[in-house]
């Protein structure tokens, strides 16, 4: 069974800073874009930041400037450093991997559970 793990979440002031992480199965063959999401009661799902192998990284508008994404290839670990956060950034923060699960497979999606985060002001 392949398994994404986050961990880091939790309670936090208005401008304080979180690290999340999350960690993919040790026995996935390849993995290609990592990623974080997140989702706000009421509100649909939203990318927050993805990452590539080769270190390219996107951001949604709203946390531009704020947060950090980054990778570890060889431990299969994507971060997320938030800083200056916002009540607004409360939310379940998800994270997503595109896999291959061997050599001979086709290539998948793969999502953790999800870690809360809750910004109090």
């Amino acid at each position: 069974q392949v398994l994404l793990v986050e961990s880091g979440g939790g309670l936090v002031q208005a401008g304080g800073s979180l690290r999340l992480s999350c960690v993919a199965s040790e026995s996935i063959y390849n993995i290609d874009s990592m990623a974080w999401y997140r989702q706000a009661p009421g509100k649909q799902r939203e990318l927050v930041a993805d990452s590539y192998p080769a270190g390219q990284t996107n951001y949604v508008d709203s946390v531009k400037g704020r947060f950090t994404v980054s990778r570890d290839n060889n431990k299969k670990t994507v971060y997320l450093q938030m800083n200056d956060l916002k009540p607004d950034d409360t939310a379940v923060y998800i994270c997503y991997a595109s896999i291959q699960k061997t050599a001979w497979s086709n290539w998948s999606n793969l999502w953790g559970p999800g870690t809360r985060v809750t910004v109090s002001s």
